[in-house]
């Protein structure tokens, strides 16, 4: 954007760069914050140092704080370079061109200037990736240290009991007990090893047989299925070849189908939990659903999250949607959720063949 109060400057300014860039014009400071207040995304502003309303530095400092991405040149004469001196020193403006400009000086300038607001944006996202990273470590930090010490501990206090005791009935049952500590600590591993596999591994292209990978849930379900008597149904169609990472197929599906079980409402005797695989036109839709607790309405946009728990009836590790979500967007796939608590709830699955 070019502002001065001369309309021949600006008539001169955008018939010589209309081709190259898009250009704004104002003829006053005024109506340069409308054009600002319309486009927050314009790059470069160029305002002259002389302009009866407002002087180009007073103007230029008065937008810094509310457009401070945007990149500020000053356009002034020889007699104004105590104006440019302050200006600059003051951190107001990027550099200032000399009048007359010519438009080798205004391209050579705005070009540097562009560069430089790509450098500075780059580096501000890349301190905004950084800051999260710093925040998932922290919440890693603390969820690991609390989440693994707890099955250990109740390990070990079960083991200080089971010493004293002599009637192996009660020996048994506390060995349950152990067990159950045991897979809890072991689930809680394998998220993290999972969430570890999406961060550091390639995605690897392969043909997908999504048969196979029904066969692979059932086998890994099914004593589960036996133990808390929930039923397990699953059904496929798959007319066409599918194109995808199975380890991150495997990963999306283990997860959700994981909660479906552990999540049931244990006072019912018609628990059940259903898988549906529909390939057609490119596009693997997978649907997960159950007749369990459901989660919270307010608790439903909050459940990607890393480390959050909908509910505390039984111990998660936090790990295993935000592991879903992550590996959907390797996939270029998507999720959607509906759930209705103490009737259910269905995740919904499409990821595109590669």
């Amino acid at each position: 954007m070019y502002i001065d109060d001369e309309a021949n400057n600006l008539m001169s300014f955008k018939a010589s760069f209309r081709f190259d860039y898009n250009i704004f014009i104002a003829n006053n400071t005024e109506e340069a914050l409308n054009q600002l207040e319309q486009n927050p995304d314009i790059n470069v502003i160029l305002s002259d140092q002389k302009m009866p309303d407002k002087n180009g530095v007073e103007f230029l400092e008065e937008i810094r704080l509310k457009y401070p991405n945007a990149v500020r040149i000053l356009i002034t004469g020889y007699t104004d370079v105590e104006s440019v001196i302050d200006a600059i020193n003051r951190g107001h403006i990027f550099r200032y061109i000399k009048k007359p400009w010519s438009d080798v000086d205004v391209k050579s300038a705005v070009e540097e200037a562009y560069k430089f607001y790509m450098a500075t944006s780059m580096l501000a996202i890349k301190n905004e990736e950084l800051q999260k990273a710093y925040t998932e470590l922290d919440k890693f930090a603390y969820s690991a240290t609390h989440d693994m010490r707890g099955p250990i501990l109740s390990v070990l206090g079960v083991i200080g009991i089971a010493k004293q005791i002599d009637d192996m009935g009660e020996v048994r049952e506390m060995l349950g007990m152990m067990e159950a500590a045991m897979v809890k600590l072991d689930n809680y591993i394998q998220n993290i090893h999972d969430y570890y596999n999406l961060r550091r591994g390639e995605v690897k292209i392969t043909e997908v047989n999504f048969e196979e990978i029904i066969k692979d849930m059932r086998d890994i379900f099914e004593m589960t299925s036996k133990i808390d008597k929930t039923g397990f149904v699953t059904s496929l169609k798959q007319a066409e070849t599918f194109r995808s990472d199975e380890v991150s197929l495997k990963i999306i599906l283990n997860n959700l189908l994981s909660n479906a079980f552990k999540y049931q409402n244990r006072s019912r005797d018609d628990k059940k939990v259903a898988l549906d695989i529909e390939v057609t036109k490119g596009m693997a839709t997978i649907t997960v659903s159950d007749n369990g607790i459901g989660i919270p309405e307010n608790s439903i946009e909050l459940i990607f999250n890393m480390f959050y728990r909908a509910t505390s009836q039984e111990l998660g590790s936090g790990f295993g949607l935000y592991n879903v979500k992550d590996a959907l967007g390797k996939l270029g796939g998507k999720i959607e959720v509906s759930s209705k608590e103490n009737e259910g709830t269905t995740f919904k699955v499409s990821i595109p063949s590669k």
